[in-house]
């Protein structure tokens, strides 16, 4: 699903991202001892413009379990969102301002070094994929636009094993051997 926004909703500031969503306090069972179904600290985030929903319950604290949830919905958005702005630089052959200055910041010597439970990480996979979509599934050369190897790309796909699945359906739907 589009987003109309020049950036993608991964990469905002948990504030921004935020402001365009529903949060929804309730109980959930399970173990946590004695405190656990006496407060609301479980938490549902869902971004209104896309219906991309993220949830936590793990914690006993509902500030815990909100970034966790925040942090959960940004890797949702990575996954289901996909930036017009990516395609339209790579049809036109565009390369300003691509990849972005954060990218550049982990791709280092062609390698991409995060950590999957880094802030960095969702907005990072947004890149990737949307960069991935743009250029039909091939991965060799979405490498080249974002300046990395294509092994160090599906190893960074391996990250969020729901980002390699993705891609290797975008594979399958055009005829590709699926990555491993």
């Amino acid at each position: 699903m589009p987003d109309p926004s020049p950036v993608h909703p991964a990469a905002l500031s948990a504030d921004r991202l935020l402001a365009s969503c529903d949060i929804h306090n309730t109980r959930r069972s399970g173990p946590g001892g004695q405190h656990r179904n006496k407060v609301e600290t479980a938490v549902v985030i869902t971004h209104r413009p896309t219906g991309v929903a993220a949830e936590a319950n793990e914690r006993r604290s509902q500030a815990e379990n909100r970034a966790v949830a925040v942090f959960r919905l940004r890797v949702n958005l990575a996954l289901a969102v996909r930036s017009p702005m990516c395609a339209q630089r790579i049809a036109s052959g565009t390369q300003e301002n691509f990849p972005t200055s954060l990218w550049q910041s982990r791709c280092a010597g062609a390698r991409i070094s995060v950590s999957p439970t880094h802030d960095d990480f969702p907005a990072i996979l947004a890149e990737a994929l949307d960069t991935i979509h743009a250029t039909e599934a091939d991965v060799a050369r979405a490498a080249e636009f974002l300046a990395c190897t294509s092994s160090q790309l599906v190893k960074f796909l391996k990250k969020e094993p729901r980002a390699l699945m993705l891609v290797n359906r975008w594979r399958a739907d055009r005829q590709l051997h699926g990555l491993r």
